[in-house]
C-alpha cells in the first residue's frame, strides 16, 4: 500500500518542494516524479537551475525524450498526465488528485497556506482516508506527527 506523506501549510511550496528534492535525490539517491500545474512546473524547474552548482538536481520533463526521462532521477510532470515514468516516489503540488497515485512506493503531497490549497488538500486527504491510507503529516516548521 503506498505511504503518504503530507505537508501542510507551506507558505512557499515551490522553495519546500526544492529542499525537499534536494534532499531526497542528494542525501537518498531517490528517483521520483513532481506533479503540478504548468506556472509550478516551470517555477521548480527555475529553482532547480539556480540552486548552488553543488547542489544542481538533474531534472526533465515528463514529454522529454525517452533516454532522458530514463536517466533523470527528477521527472516534472503535469497535473492529469495519464502515463508517467516509473518512479517509487509521487510528489503532489496540484490542487488535484493524482491519477494512479496507488502505483507509487510513496506519495508526498505538498498543501499550501493559503484557503483554496488547503481546501482542494482536504479533499485528496479525505479520498485517501476513505479509502484506507494513513498519512503521516508534516505542518510548516515542525516535526511528523
Amino acid at each position: 500500500m503506498t505511504e503518504i506523506d503530507g505537508h501542510y501549510n507551506m507558505p512557499d511550496k515551490v522553495s519546500y518542494a526544492c529542499r525537499l528534492l534536494r534532499k531526497a535525490v542528494g542525501a537518498h539517491g531517490a528517483r521520483l516524479v513532481v506533479m503540478a500545474d504548468p506556472a509550478t512546473l516551470d517555477a521548480i524547474d527555475q529553482s532547480l537551475w539556480t540552486l548552488q552548482p553543488t547542489e544542481f538536481i538533474a531534472h526533465c520533463r515528463c514529454g522529454d525524450e525517452a533516454h532522458v526521462v530514463a536517466r533523470s532521477p527528477v521527472v516534472l510532470a503535469e497535473s492529469g498526465t495519464p502515463s508517467l515514468p516509473d518512479r517509487p516516489i509521487l510528489v503532489n503540488l496540484g490542487a488535484e488528485l493524482p491519477a494512479r497515485f496507488e502505483r507509487f512506493e510513496r506519495l508526498i503531497d505538498i498543501v499550501g497556506s493559503d484557503e483554496s490549497d488547503r481546501q482542494a488538500g482536504r479533499v485528496r486527504w479525505r479520498h485517501y482516508k476513505d479509502r484506507g491510507y494513513a498519512i503521516r503529516t508534516y505542518p510548516y516548521g515542525g516535526g511528523a506527527s
